[in-house]
């Protein structure tokens, strides 16, 4: 299994070769070999047993260059399938993607609220098993369920999932759906869920910037997560930007979510009689997303007091990304989650600007700053990701993928 020089993160020669064709998109053996490492032998003996498995195709030619045309491989992306699910207060998003990570069929239901865990968990299963049906998929080619959330990885105090913390989610999800069970954190799983659509361009270093009922982001090393030693990393929404600022529910002062995360916004519309007025948030409160949508809706229309508040939270929110990234020093960051869903475009050009003018390594390097095409579901996306890599690709944390994975294209 070991290759000259090559780092492989992969648990088996198998995880490696069909992580390896995933990334290419389409690959040659010959091209298997120079990413891996592994000899022409192992990869044709893994190749062939992928093939009877159904995971692989082989699928045309690569052109001709004097010798004998290669023979491509793809994945067979209806081979199986995963769940994903990111449970939020303001709505739980369901996702079905099959191998290769792409959307098959989507839902949004009512969020958490307050209602107990044991009762979510069971409507969680049957809506499963609605997603399911409907795709019209086997559920024998159902690897397994990701289920993500702000309570994977948070705060004790963090006041929205504060009553998940101690619930056994995975156990109980595993118990009702008759299907393995993986968990996460919320933003990190976005990360993940950019990185296997493959909007992440091949950097190694790559952070998704999470806007939901909190700031978060998911920071991603060689197509791994960084986790943190207790799950805690990528708390930008506490980097804190003024000492003396109001107390975050952290515990910390003039955190980046007190004072620009979408609730401050909200609160401070509200605080504006007018603007409360002219966003329809002057009733009653349905949820904070909802009515940070109104306030955007209302600054697309020219309202000079919502395009102010979105502003000041632009760039307040740039300030605590520069300070990751120049820690993290990364290649790209990607604007994902409900709330870059709907106010990306205000938030964006304010953080370009901010990293462009003040990130420390700017000179070496830029850091380019991207809205995800699929901000609203990449959370359920990376959590139906994480249950296909722990079921087909399980890696050894810590390391990383070979390099030099190139896409091979068909000859005319």
């Amino acid at each position: 299994m070991n290759g000259p020089g090559r780092a492989i993160p992969h648990t088996t020669s198998r995880a490696a070769v069909l992580d390896v064709i995933r990334a290419a998109g389409t690959i040659s053996r010959a091209g298997l070999v120079d990413a891996t490492g592994f000899t022409g032998a192992t990869i044709s003996t893994v190749v062939r047993k992928l093939i009877d498995d159904g995971l692989v195709l082989e699928t045309g030619r690569t052109e001709s260059t004097g010798g004998k045309p290669r023979v491509l491989l793809r994945l067979d992306r209806t081979s199986c399938y995963a769940v994903g699910v990111h449970l939020d207060p303001v709505g739980i998003t369901y996702v079905l993607t099959d191998l290769t990570g792409a959307i098959v069929s989507r839902m949004t239901r009512a969020g958490t609220g307050n209602e107990d865990p044991a009762v979510i968990v069971g409507r969680t299963a049957t809506q499963i098993d609605f997603l399911i049906d409907g795709a019209g998929v086997d559920r024998e080619r159902i690897l397994g369920v990701g289920l993500v959330s702000a309570a994977n990885g948070s705060h004790p105090r963090q006041p929205a999932m504060r009553h998940w913390l101690d619930f056994p989610a995975k156990t109980e999800l595993e118990r009702t759906t008759g299907l393995p069970v993986v968990i996460g954190n919320d933003a990190t799983a976005a990360a993940l869920g950019e990185y296997w659509a493959g909007s992440t361009d091949g950097f190694p270093i790559f952070a998704a910037i999470s806007m939901g009922a909190h700031l978060g982001a998911g920071l991603l090393v060689n197509g791994l997560p960084h986790h943190g030693t207790g799950g805690f990393a990528g708390q930008i929404g506490h980097v804190c930007l003024d000492i003396e600022g109001p107390v975050c529910w952290c515990g910390a002062r003039g955190c980046a979510e007190i004072l620009a995360g979408p609730e401050a916004v909200v609160d401070a519309a509200r605080a504006d009689t007018a603007l409360a007025r002219t966003t329809g948030i002057d009733g009653e409160h349905p949820s904070v997303a909802a009515e940070f949508a109104a306030v955007v809706r209302a600054a697309r229309r020219g309202d000079t007091g919502a395009i102010a508040l979105l502003e000041s939270s632009a760039e307040h929110l740039a300030v605590a990304v520069r300070v990751m990234a120049n820690i993290v020093d990364p290649d790209l960051l990607v604007l994902t989650g409900p709330g870059s869903a709907t106010a990306g475009p205000f938030y964006l050009p304010a953080i370009q600007q901010e990293l462009d003018r003040a990130f420390f390594a700017r000179a070496e390097h830029p850091v380019r700053v991207r809205l995800s095409t699929f901000a609203s579901t990449a959370p359920a996306v990376g959590a139906a990701t994480m249950a296909l890599q722990a079921e087909l690709v399980p890696m050894y944390p810590g390391q990383r993928l070979p390099e030099g994975i190139e896409q091979e294209t068909t000859g005319a």
